[in-house]
């Protein structure tokens, strides 16, 4: 306290100059108009831009709830779209009526450790059996395929991603449906993966489209893969060796969807009597 009483005392000149000072600019702006009006509009520049770098930060702070939001509204969308039902009567196309049976479900889910380079690549996300994941069940994202469900805990699934050596998708080009298997053969690549058993008399160009077949139980038909990069035939085989560029990205994968097959149990259960 001492310290504060003699600071006050060796500086009052100072203290009361500039405490006149602010009394002189204040009876300025309020018998002046002109400098009345300079001031509130440089005051509310000033303040708007404080507010404006106030509402960026927040923003910024707020994206991982912003993703999460966005990353839900886009499973419930998936899940309404009419890609997620099939048709149960008649040859004409009604959306919202009965004549619809859902087929799949998504649920969101954030990717907090995904592996690219090693032989066998995993990724685990923040969703499990309390969820309703079971293994088996597939995994996509905005831009194609990601892979499959393994391993499940109470909050937690480990996803055999497409980059891996065990990994086999039945594709097929969009262009005209003729199918194939994707495998993955590379670990020094995690853009790039192989398709076989295209028999070479198929019209193929580079660029071309690869989905997802859509005869397993696992993917919808339709999603994304890659793109045709490069292809030739395979000497002594009636078969192209295809090379495609993966449209999703696993470098920075954050998002994934889990696919949800409502008639899972009712196809197994006829394909084992076959």
């Amino acid at each position: 306290m001492r310290n504060i009483v003699n600071f006050l005392w060796k500086n009052n000149f100072t203290i009361l100059f500039l405490f006149l000072e602010f009394i002189a600019f204040i009876l300025l702006v309020q018998t002046n108009r002109f400098h009345k009006a300079s001031f509130v509009s440089n005051a509310n520049a000033m303040s708007g831009g404080v507010y404006s770098t106030y509402d960026n930060i927040t923003e910024y702070l707020a994206l991982k709830r912003v993703n999460e939001e966005v990353a839900q509204e886009n499973a419930l969308l998936k899940s309404a779209s009419s890609l997620s039902f099939i048709k149960m009567r008649g040859n004409h196309v009604y959306i919202d009526d009965t004549l619809h049976l859902q087929q799949y479900k998504y649920l969101s889910a954030k990717v907090i450790n995904n592996s690219v380079h090693k032989r066998n690549n995993h990724i685990i996300i923040n969703q499990g059996k309390e969820q309703g994941i079971e293994p088996g069940m597939g995994a996509i994202c905005a831009k194609g395929l990601v892979g499959k469900v393994k391993d499940v805990s109470a909050h937690y699934s480990a996803v055999v991603s497409v980059l891996n050596s065990n990994t086999q998708i039945s594709v097929k080009l969009k262009k005209n449906n003729y199918f194939g298997i994707m495998t993955w053969e590379s670990e020094d690549n995690s853009t790039t993966a192989t398709v076989n058993k295209i028999p070479n008399h198929v019209d193929l160009q580079i660029g071309d489209t690869i989905v997802s077949m859509g005869s397993s139980t696992i993917f919808p038909e339709g999603i994304l893969a890659g793109t045709v990069s490069s292809f030739e035939e395979i000497p002594g085989s009636d078969f192209y060796d295809i090379k495609i560029s993966l449209t999703t990205s696993f470098n920075n994968l954050s998002y994934v969807y889990i696919v949800k097959n409502l008639l899972k149990t009712e196809q197994q259960e006829l394909e084992i009597k076959l």
